[in-house]
């Protein structure tokens, strides 16, 4: 299955997605919060995912997606995972700042530590969280032979992408050399029916070998609370949600290796795996694809999203 499951919503009480209170408990404690991820992680499981997507400022998803493997005793799902923002929010919902970003050398090297001690040797990849143009990562030279020992070690290295300016981060980070080799051969963006402006980028990417991650696929709930008409009438006539339709257009990119959806419930899990079930006709797609915006645009919108 080429679906994967992201953790964003699971692993701290509060995030922007849009549609995820109702699916909730009330009570967001720590212990809440690892049950409602462990029933996720067991109905995803069972469904036939088999990839995990986490990060260290995902609150307590490595803790969570580590003492689920440990407890069903799975050997057969391929982790990844990000560093590069550290979560500060406190396990509380009314803090002004929830995650701080800092790429450097120090905290590459204290969050691979801390992602060991909670995932063991689980991790297949592990990427800079939302690299942008401005990122120490494209010019320190120690960070960057950090990076590249990694990926020497055996554990795949890649990025996130972020912002207006995904196509040029993705080409100039592929195109990054240590020794002669890639320092990333592994990208994960935002790309959804709203904002595809990366999508040439990630073609290039993945005809250059590069494994192509996409998150984001239902702009953080936006797709699926109040999702825009015509993604409404192809999913009442196939009988599906929207947010199923929506997934589907993004499994039909054949560069899209793995497609990352974000449920916070079993009920939308179950929602957003009948993507693989939709088929879309020609017209569907022209009608999906006419509802792109411009990119400056969506990006404000969504940096405009609150913490909830």
């Amino acid at each position: 299955m080429r679906i994967g499951l992201g953790l964003a919503a699971l692993g701290r009480p509060a995030y922007i997605n849009l549609g995820r209170d109702p699916d909730l408990l009330a009570d967001r404690t720590v212990d809440a919060m690892r049950s409602a991820t462990w029933r996720v992680l067991d109905a995803a499981y069972a469904a036939g995912v088999r990839w995990v997507d986490a990060a260290r400022s995902y609150g307590r998803a490595e803790e969570f997606l580590g003492g689920w493997l440990a407890d069903r005793g799975v050997d057969d799902i391929t982790v990844s995972s990000k560093w590069g923002y550290s979560y500060v929010g406190d396990w509380r919902l009314d803090v002004d700042v929830h995650e701080i970003k800092e790429h450097s050398l120090a905290q590459f090297t204290r969050q691979w530590a801390e992602t060991r001690e909670l995932l063991g040797g689980r991790v297949s990849l592990y990427q800079v969280h939302s690299l942008t143009p401005d990122s120490p990562a494209f010019t320190d030279p120690a960070l960057l032979e950090a990076l590249a020992a990694m990926g020497a070690s055996g554990v795949r290295v890649g990025f996130s992408t972020s912002g207006p300016r995904q196509a040029e981060v993705v080409d100039r980070a592929l195109a990054l050399r240590m020794a002669g080799q890639p320092v990333f051969t592994a990208v994960q963006s935002t790309w959804n029916i709203l904002e595809p402006s990366v999508g040439p980028a990630l073609a290039r990417a993945h005809d250059g070998g590069a494994h192509v991650l996409v998150k984001e696929t239902l702009a953080n709930g936006r797709l699926a609370v109040g999702p825009p008409d015509p993604l409404v009438r192809i999913a009442e006539r196939g009988g599906v949600d929207p947010s199923s339709v929506a997934i589907a257009v993004v499994l039909a990119q054949p560069w899209a290796d793995t497609v990352l959806i974000g449920p916070s419930s079993v009920g939308q899990l179950a929602a957003n795996l009948l993507a693989s079930d939709v088929e879309l006709a020609d017209d569907d797609r022209a009608q999906l694809a006419a509802l792109g915006v411009d990119p400056d645009g969506y990006w404000a919108d969504r940096a405009a999203l609150a913490w909830h």
